[in-house]
């Protein structure tokens, strides 16, 4: 498989996840809880939720609460940006060593998601304004709603297929409602996820022959 194809995966992706993004930054002020979804169709919501944070809208500082959100929002856009770029040249070394063709679709399609959230993260701040209780605009002249480095991650897809209220006898759950699937991701978090599984995939396939 050749760094052409490789980038015209990576291409694709990462068109798509940024044009859904702009559309709804641009068309739609934040969905808040309990307000009405962009579309509604009971197993699937299009919603417009920006995620300061990491996977399910966690916090660096969650887990290391002595530093402050400005540090722990700076150390998780520069984490991202050492991961992608170490994920590009071992991806590129890949390519090189001739590695099988599932892995390098795989790869490449983290490589495509990260890049895509990034992205976000580093530079949406800079380019539009903010969407609480607004429209945002692209390149406002007041400035836009945060630094470099300090953008927020444009989320838009819910599939609430399921909800139930688990039974009052289940310990530290009885009585709370669940809904499958609840969390909000957009296209570069399917490409992250969809890689990951084809790369578990080829581990397995790799281990089995190897039995």
């Amino acid at each position: 498989m050749t760094l052409r194809k490789i980038f015209w995966i990576v291409f694709v992706v990462l068109v798509i996840d940024q044009v859904l993004k702009a559309y709804i930054k641009l068309n739609y002020s934040l969905t808040f809880y309990g307000s009405d979804a962009i579309i509604d169709w009971g197993w699937f919501r299009l919603l417009f939720v920006e995620n300061k944070g990491m996977a399910w809208g966690a916090r660096l500082n969650d887990i290391l609460p002595f530093i402050s959100d400005h540090t722990a929002k700076l150390l998780l856009s520069s984490f991202r940006l050492l991961a992608v770029s170490g994920i590009g040249y071992w991806l590129v070394r890949a390519v090189k060593q001739h590695a099988p063709k599932g892995q390098l679709i795989a790869v490449s399609l983290i490589f495509a998601g990260a890049l895509g959230n990034i992205i976000d993260s580093v530079f949406y701040g800079l380019l539009f304004s903010n969407s609480f209780g607004q429209i945002a605009t692209f390149l406002p002249a007041e400035g836009g709603y945060a630094p470099l480095m300090f953008g927020h991650v444009v989320d838009m897809f819910q599939f609430p297929l399921v909800s139930w209220t688990w039974p009052q006898w289940i310990p530290g759950f009885g009585g709370n409602s669940f809904t499958f699937f609840e969390p909000v991701f957009n296209v570069a978090d399917s490409a992250i996820s969809i890689g990951v599984v084809l790369l578990l995939l080829q581990q397995r396939k790799a281990v089995t022959q190897n039995e």
